[in-house]
Formats: structure tokens, sequence, C-alpha cells
């Protein structure tokens, strides 16, 4: 088993996810936190959805909306040739998928905290929407943006009951970190090897998390000066 390969990999997989979830998990978090309209505490509720599932049953729903025969998969295949089942992509939008919630959250909360008098102060001073939005709510909300990607990619970093149901255990193909350790725990003398990984797995949190904390700080201090 290459250990090097199954980092990278369960690097590359939360990576991914992190970054096409970003713009979803933005989308979500304003419309939750600043717009009312009908059906919003059913949104609320699809959005959470994953996190109070079994992970099983996210992993089953993708594989029956984007597997080869999949609602939704198998007309992506005949058209595109691409498919989601069994392969690294789909390990990320499973990820993606579960670590959603924990994402949605603090950027919720950040922009639900922004003082809306600084909005509409803008808006009266002749800037657009988008320019209010990335110059102004975006950068004050940053900390929160920032609290949610990291734990959506430490999160999707662990991913294991949707992940190992959509796209199955495959090693070099499907097999991230916490996929590779329930391997070698079902393996005669894997015992050294799964614990290993293990900590390749604690440092690689605490890195993130880490590097999100001086990241906010930094962010802060250059936004107080």
């Amino acid at each position: 088993m290459d250990e090097a390969s199954i980092i990278w990999l369960s690097l590359k997989v939360a990576l991914t996810a992190s970054l096409f979830g970003l713009p979803v998990a933005i989308s979500l978090a304003m419309l939750l936190a600043r717009v009312n309209f009908y059906g919003k505490s059913l949104l609320n509720a699809v959005v959470h959805l994953p996190l109070l599932l079994p992970p099983v049953v996210t992993g089953f729903a993708l594989l029956v909306a984007f597997g080869r025969k999949g609602f939704i998969g198998e007309t992506l295949y005949d058209l595109t040739g691409f498919t989601f089942a069994f392969r690294w992509w789909g390990a990320a939008l499973a990820a993606g998928l579960m670590s959603l919630p924990i994402v949605v959250q603090p950027m919720r909360v950040a922009f639900e905290n922004i003082d809306h008098d600084i909005d509409e102060a803008a808006l009266t001073l002749g800037a657009s929407r988008w320019q209010k939005f990335w110059l102004i709510t975006l950068p004050m909300a940053m900390p929160g943006v920032l609290a949610g990607v990291v734990l959506g990619f430490v999160k999707a970093l662990g991913e294991f009951g949707a992940t190992i149901t959509f796209v199955s255990n495959i090693p070099g193909e499907t097999q991230t970190l916490s996929l590779a350790i329930y391997s070698l725990l079902q393996t005669p003398n894997g015992d050294a090897a799964a614990l290993r990984l293990v900590w390749v797995s604690v440092a690689l949190s605490f890195a993130a998390v880490f590097a999100a904390d001086y990241f906010s700080r930094r962010f802060r201090r250059t936004r107080a000066s």
C-alpha cells in the first residue's frame, strides 16, 4: 500500500470538495442569512440533511442519482462520457455534500452579524450589489467563511460512510485516508500502517486549523489598520 499516494489522494479529494463547494456554501449561507422567502425553513432542513442522516443513506442517494444507471448519472454519461461513480471526483462529491452543513453554518452566522446599515450605505453611495458583496459583505464575513472552509476541509478529509457507499474502496482511485485505515484494520499486521495514517490525519487536521487561525488573525489586523 503506497501511503504517499493515499495521502495525496485524500488531499486532492478534500481540496476539490472544498473548492467546488465554496460558491455553493456562500450562496446558501447568504440566502439563509439575509433573504426572507417562503420555504426558507425547508431549505435549511435540506442543507442540514446530510448531517442528520446516516452517511450510508447519503451515499446510497448519490449512487441512485449519479451512478451509471442513476437518473442524473445515466444522462450525464450518455452525453459526456463522464461519471462520478467509483471515481475520485465522486469521492469529492460525496465529501463535499457531507461537509456542506458544517461549512454553511459559520458562514451564515457571519453574514447575519454584519450590520445591514453598512450595506445600505454602500448602495446609497452608488455601489452595485455585486460591488457591495465583493468589497464589503464578503470581507466582513471572511473570518466565518475561513472557519467554514477549514471545518469543511477537515470533514471532507475524514469522510467515510457516504464515500465507501458511493465510490467503493478502490486502491489508487477512491481509497482515501479513512478508507485505507479501515482496510488496514481488516488486514493481518496492518495495525502499524493504520496508526501511521491516523497520525497523518491528525497532523493534517491540526495544520488546517492552525492555518485558518493564522490567516484569520492576519485578516483582522489588516482590516483594523
